[in-house]
């Protein structure tokens, strides 16, 4: 089935890595800046696509023909004839995991005083007995990830799309992590071709913790960001010379945070535990990042892997609740911005290396005095909604209007 009549990016390959719901939109963003500044490509086109996470959910989109410009509107418009995107979708409450761990308490409860009743365990261990067992009974994701895939199900419904890897006109593989084996499964690959693609999206991004484990034949498949942050190295394997990897995790430096007025104090502490566990999670990952990239250059000679990815002190893309309209498109016009500029500073190194690929950098795109995604994407300056002037003052403003406008609507 060929979806589109794109004719095909030679060699290329497109990595994705993970973020939630803010990488997705990141990417999405940053994406669409790549479409409009390279000369070359065709993202709906590239002959391998790979994604792991939120990088599934945007790939598994790009490979089924929805361009980068419906992508972008459809996170901060309703694209006509489209199901709209809502992040909100990522955290509904896993009211099924509640209430079938909290159904097994009491057989863990009886299970406790049985041992010790039995003298199993001494009398003075009860408490911790119970600690443990009771231990089980913890939900092991606090979100519901069905209706990601329900929601993909609905998109690829559409005429000239498909949920069928294999009849994709252009390969996409979509990792994920096989829970009780801790090894990497390649969804699109042949073997695992015959899995719908809404459906390994979602094992793609059960983060444990976050989502439950998604069950496919059996086995319990997470979030292949364990594994590794960007799997470029799949692309690369099925003969990619050029991967353009997006990567939205990356650390956060809070050194110049006080100074333009991000942050009271530069201390994530005081931010809480979410905050905490969110910077050590990054930080993780992108070390293992950098160790990878650094592997792609001895195990493929020849080949060449560029990263694109937001800045440490990119504060925009920090601390913004994603859930709020406002800031959701702030983050998408932002990657937008960010990436070209990167783009154009990069453009002494890039050019020769995309040029052995026979792609080009678009200097009209690069060299335009303001870099405005809305225009780009159809949608008039600004999204065709006035907009306050992107600062601190008005970005808060922004957050406080939309939480009002939440109380109001639910009076």
């Amino acid at each position: 089935m060929q979806l589109r009549g794109h004719q095909r990016t030679e060699r290329i390959g497109l990595a994705l890595a993970g973020g939630g719901p803010e990488g997705a939109v990141y990417e999405i963003g940053a994406l669409r800046a790549l479409d409009d500044a390279l000369d070359g490509v065709d993202f709906n086109a590239v002959p391998v696509t790979v994604g792991v996470s939120a990088g599934a959910f945007v790939g598994a989109c790009l490979a089924n023909g929805i361009t980068t410009a419906q992508l972008v509107r459809s996170v901060v418009h309703d694209e006509p004839g489209e199901h709209p995107f809502a992040p909100e979708l990522f955290l509904l409450p896993a009211v099924r995991e509640y209430a079938r761990r909290g159904l097994s308490i009491p057989r863990l409860l009886l299970e406790a005083v049985s041992s010790v009743a039995r003298r199993e365990e001494p009398i003075g261990n009860l408490l911790a007995q119970v600690a443990g067992r009771l231990g089980r009974a913890l939900p092991v994701g606090l979100f519901d990830n069905d209706p990601l895939r329900a929601y993909l199900e609905t998109v690829f419904a559409k005429p000239g799309r498909t949920n069928d890897f294999r009849e994709l006109a252009h390969p996409l593989i979509i990792v994920a992590a096989d829970l009780d084996a801790g090894t990497t499964r390649r969804f699109g690959e042949p073997g695992s071709d015959h899995v719908p693609i809404a459906l390994a999206v979602q094992a793609s991004t059960a983060l444990p913790g976050l989502y439950p484990p998604v069950e496919i034949e059996g086995r319990y498949y997470v979030d292949g960001v364990l594994l590794k942050t960007l799997h470029a190295s799949v692309a690369l394997d099925q003969g990619a010379d050029l991967v353009l990897c997006v990567n939205p995790i990356v650390p956060v430096d809070t050194e110049g945070a006080v100074e333009r007025g991000v942050m009271r104090r530069g201390h994530l502490l005081d931010r809480g535990m979410p905050t905490v566990l969110a910077q050590t999670f990054r930080t993780m990952i992108h070390s293992r990042l950098d160790t990878g990239l650094a592997a792609y250059r001895e195990r493929y000679e020849g080949a060449d892997v560029v990263l694109f990815e937001p800045r440490r002190d990119d504060y925009t893309m920090f601390f913004r609740n994603i859930f709020s309209f406002a800031a959701r498109r702030e983050v998408c016009e932002h990657a937008y911005a960010s990436t070209l500029q990167s783009l154009k500073e990069r453009r002494a190194e890039l050019t020769p290396i995309l040029a052995r690929h026979g792609v080009t950098l678009r200097g009209e795109v690069l060299d335009r005095p303001h870099y405005d995604l809305w225009e780009s994407v159809g949608l008039g300056h600004r999204g065709g909604d006035a907009v306050l002037p992107t600062t601190v003052a008005t970005r808060d403003l922004r957050d406080a209007l939309d939480e009002l406008e939440e109380l109001i609507g639910g009076v």
